[in-house]
């Protein structure tokens, strides 16, 4: 008999929340996309508590589990009053929030957080329980920004780099379809980093700009193949800044796709995640879907 392989397309929506603006936005983001997507919703608190059992008072635990619950209980009712008939589910987890939500994002499904929480400066744009989930999570992380700056624009944006971000188009495309958008395939390419600042190597340049129009080419024609009802369109584009350039396109955006490392460890999650990733998270203009693009050898995040 068969069955239909299970995926991060076909498995839940998870987000998490702590009672920020943030969370709340990126929880009723997360309602409609699991609308769209006709899967379950299922919204997840850490509380935290984990290893600090013996300095908490069973009271403070107590307070702690209900105030969790609660918050979940609201999010839960705010999101059926926005989608009736959702299914939605509920987890409070007395681990941190980054290892409650990789636990329930487990293998399939996506993970969704708000850019921002109830911790830290506000001079981080980033929260760190949407940096670490971003940068340790198996399954697709979307970290929900620019919402409800203006009207859906009826675009989605991938960013691609070369025939491995074949995966990451195709998670763009059945976003596109999902909205009733179009897609445009932007393939960024770094002058310096392709050429060096040495004067001379400026000849290979229109060699090098030829070679990445092969790339955008092969993946922009694979996709409209693959999708023939999406308006697919491809851009290639050469700056010394490859994430200003993501990032201003990102405002012309309902949604930012793009392939994101996947790194051993919870230290230096920044750097696990690469500088362009790491930037669009900061300062994209709508909300940023990053693709797990792992490679051999790479370890497994928390237990």
């Amino acid at each position: 008999m068969e069955t239909t392989p299970r995926t991060s397309e076909n498995g839940p929506v998870t987000v998490g929340v702590d009672g920020s603006d943030a969370a709340r936005t990126a929880a009723l983001w997360a309602a409609g996309e699991a609308v769209r997507r006709d899967r379950p919703l299922h919204v997840v608190h850490g509380g935290d508590t984990d290893g600090r059992n013996l300095y908490l008072t069973a009271a403070t635990l107590d307070g702690i589990r209900g105030a969790g619950r609660e918050l979940l209980a609201a999010t839960a009712r705010a999101v059926t009053a926005e989608h009736p008939g959702l299914d939605v589910t509920t987890e409070y987890s007395s681990a941190d929030p980054v290892t409650s939500l990789y636990r329930a994002g487990g293998l399939y499904g996506t993970v969704v957080v708000g850019h921002r929480g109830l911790g830290g400066f506000h001079s981080l744009l980033l929260g760190s329980v949407g940096l670490g989930i971003a940068a340790i999570a198996r399954t697709p992380v979307v970290v929900v920004r620019g919402v409800g700056e203006g009207e859906e624009r009826g675009a989605v944006v991938a960013a691609v780099r070369d025939g491995n971000d074949l995966v990451c188009a195709r998670h763009a495309a059945r976003g596109a379809e999902l909205r009733k958008a179009t897609l445009s395939l932007r393939h960024v390419w770094n002058v310096l980093e392709s050429a060096g600042n040495v004067i001379p190597m400026l000849d290979a340049m229109a060699g090098l700009a030829g070679e990445h129009e092969r790339v955008l080419t092969s993946l922009t024609d694979t996709v409209r193949e693959e999708f023939p009802g999406l308006t697919v369109e491809g851009e290639a584009d050469k700056s010394v800044s490859v994430a200003g350039v993501l990032v201003e396109a990102s405002r012309g955006a309902d949604l930012l796709v793009m392939g994101g490392r996947r790194a051993p460890g919870r230290l230096g999650l920044g750097r696990n995640l690469g500088r362009v990733t790491h930037t669009l998270l900061h300062h994209a203009h709508c909300p940023v879907l990053l693709v797990p693009r792992t490679t051999a050898g790479d370890a497994a995040g928390p237990p």
